[in-house]
């Protein structure tokens, strides 16, 4: 007997996908009964929606990566059978998504409707009371009337304040501008209107209104008839409560969102930070100087400076099915329990489909790692409280599939104290965060609720309960003198990526130049003309564009001489030539889409155009045969865009 050929990858693929359909199918035949009414039932539905879920994107994945060549046999029309397995998969995603949204319907009716129930039964008890009344009431005289169209207003005054919703304050907020709402920590605010930019319509307790950020609220909790009704149907909201986690993204807003959202400006850019600032006088630079022995900018060291290397996340929680997630990323600053006191730095993470779990950083690529990918951070700070640390805030940006609607989703939070209670800088180590909920300002709340509550029983079991608790790993890594030198000549307050540190080096000796070197009068306030100041801070928000300047100065560093390396001027001035090739064509192509966070499509058009421009640059040695070219389209500009305006970026920082 001749022996079987084995099944190929197609073939078991389609045999995996009609099992999901008996299962599909078989589920909802069972959402049909009359016994998946019960909430225990809906919430083993719901239990059984999100796990077929997960197998189908699954086998969407391995199916997406399928070649006719992996096949060990032939297989006739391949590419439609492919395709029809990748349409059936779709389309038992959407009954499941459809049958979800059903159960969350249903079980957010049956809740109104036990609130309606309870609001007829005070409302028929004040009809009877009002028809008892009604005698007395005919008999008062006709100017009494007057006062009670007066109450009326005042009973709808009343109950429109009562639906608008009341929170608190978690947090201190001065008014950044006019229309602000300045209010303190534990405040009661009254929400009159909520708004989809994040900041609402708020009126405090002295009946001054303006606008709030919402990512300082959190509801108030008042009313102890509400909580009875809550406990009646406890296990409903059980159910309404796990799938509003799984079916609808959160309001909490990521940190750049609440950096935003609280400053509304640049305050948060690593362009804001790695400008010149002024002293109190205004007469001379605060932490930018000359040094005449060595010819440079001098260098200044400050009381925190240290490299950080982001490892891995592990448990990190799954959204939901109704969104798609365009990016996973973690976000840091300087934090001191209360107010962000450097720029907002973000890295990008990476993933595997069979791990969405777990996300990691720089990862092995060809050619050179974007700073975007680059889990290697250095910091600066020269501030003196005690409770210094690093906040880190791990989110994901997403698309709502219904609607198209983008948001960010924050994943967890994680403060990292460099201080300990004497005052001595903990030690560089490997640190292994767990991740709280809510937002920096709150205690006690948890990223994954499910997982407290199995953590209970023997230290066993809770040792493995806290293994499965979303944490963060990081390490800290002590200087040595050389990196000390290097980062003491950026500003005292800074957060960025080690693989474009020499660039920015390279920016503020130019800058030094310019404005402590080369000035004829120091009080001179005149725009100076300068393309590598003015439009390097850019730089900063277009990641892509700076890998570009990275890989070029790359090559051009590997074909100069170890003397000429040495030379620090001669290396300033090629820099200079590499920028104007690179750069500044760059940035005036039409060609080149702008940039836009997280958007997939954008990002690899702009990296096409910016790969092509690498390639001729490199054939032509340079940059002057496309920019001559006719085929070669750039934007006109005005010359105040390549002069740089440093009193004008004080007065920014002052805004």
């Amino acid at each position: 007997m001749l022996p079987r050929w084995p099944r190929g990858p197609l073939p078991c693929g389609r045999r995996r996908g009609q099992e999901l359909k008996q299962q599909v199918d078989s589920l909802l035949s069972e959402s049909r009964l009359k016994g998946a009414l019960e909430a225990s039932k809906k919430r083993d539905i719901y239990q059984r929606c999100i796990q077929l879920k997960q197998a189908i994107n699954e086998n969407k994945n391995t199916l997406q990566k399928l070649k006719k060549a992996d096949e060990p046999t032939p297989v006739g029309n391949y590419h439609q059978k492919k395709e029809e397995e990748h349409s059936l998969l779709d389309k038992l995603t959407h009954q499941l998504q459809e049958l979800a949204m059903s159960i969350s319907r249903e079980n957010i009716t049956e809740i109104g409707a036990l609130t309606e129930r309870e609001e007829d039964d005070d409302s028929a008890e004040g009809n009877e009371e009002e028809d008892n009344d009604d005698e007395e009431e005919s008999k008062e005289s006709g100017g009494e009337e007057e006062e009670t169209q007066e109450e009326e207003k005042q009973e709808n005054e009343s109950h429109q304040q009562a639906t608008s919703k009341e929170y608190t304050a978690v947090g201190n907020f001065t008014a950044q501008q006019a229309g602000d709402l300045t209010f303190k920590k534990g405040e009661m605010l009254l929400i009159i209107e909520k708004k989809p930019d994040g900041w609402w319509m708020a009126k405090n307790a002295k009946g001054n209104k303006g606008l709030v950020p919402i990512t300082y609220l959190e509801p108030y909790h008042k009313e102890e008839g509400q909580e009875s009704s809550e406990e009646g149907s406890e296990e409903d909201v059980d159910v309404g409560d796990e799938i509003a986690e799984e079916l609808e993204v959160t309001r909490r807003i990521s940190l750049e969102c609440c950096a935003k959202s609280s400053l509304r400006g640049n305050q948060f850019r690593a362009s804001y930070f790695l400008q010149p600032e002024l002293t109190p006088s205004q007469l001379a630079f605060r932490d930018l100087m000359w040094d005449a022995k060595t010819g440079t900018i001098r260098a200044r060291p400050s009381h925190v400076s240290l490299i950080l290397t982001l490892w891995n996340c592990k448990m990190i929680p799954l959204p939901g099915m109704s969104i798609q997630v365009l990016s996973r990323h973690v976000r840091l600053c300087l934090f001191d329990g209360n107010k962000v006191l450097s720029n907002i730095h973000t890295v990008r993470a990476t993933w595997q489909p069979k791990k969405p779990r777990t996300w990691t950083f720089s990862p092995q690529v060809t050619g050179i790692l974007p700073c975007l990918l680059d889990g290697d951070c250095f910091l600066r700070s020269n501030s003196l409280s005690p409770d210094l640390g690093i906040l880190f805030e791990l989110g994901i940006s997403y698309i709502r599939n219904s609607t198209g609607e983008r948001g960010e989703l924050s994943c967890g939070w994680v403060f990292l104290k460099l201080f300990d209670a004497s005052g001595i800088p903990i030690p560089a180590k490997t640190y292994e965060l767990f991740l709280n909920g809510g937002t920096p300002y709150e205690k006690g709340v948890e990223v994954d609720h499910s997982v407290s509550r199995r953590a209970h029983g023997s230290v066993f079991h809770q040792m493995m309960m806290m293994r499965r608790q979303p944490q963060l790993l990081v390490k800290l890594r002590s200087l040595h003198r050389r990196s000390r030198n290097i980062l003491s000549l950026l500003p005292e307050i800074f957060i960025g990526s080690m693989c474009c540190i020499h660039l920015l080096i390279f920016y503020r000796q130019i800058l030094g130049d310019v404005l402590l070197k080369g000035r004829m009068s120091m009080q001179s306030a005149d725009f100076i003309s300068n393309p590598v100041l003015a439009t390097f801070p850019t730089l900063l928000e277009q990641p892509d564009v700076m890998d570009a300047l990275r890989s070029s100065w790359a090559e051009k560093e590997n074909t100069l001489k170890r003397s000429e390396k040495r030379d620090g001027e001669f290396l300033k001035a090629v820099f200079l030539l590499v920028y104007h090739d690179c750069v500044v064509p760059l940035l005036h192509s039409t060609l080149l889409p702008p940039f836009r966070w997280a958007e997939e499509e954008t990002e690899s058009a702009r990296w096409k155009v910016i790969a092509d421009f690498l390639k001729q640059n490199q054939e032509n040695k340079g940059a002057l045969q496309a920019l001559l070219s006719p085929d070669g389209v750039h934007s006109p500009f005005d010359i105040s865009e390549l002069t740089y305006d440093f009193l004008g970026e004080i007065r920014k920082k002052a805004v």
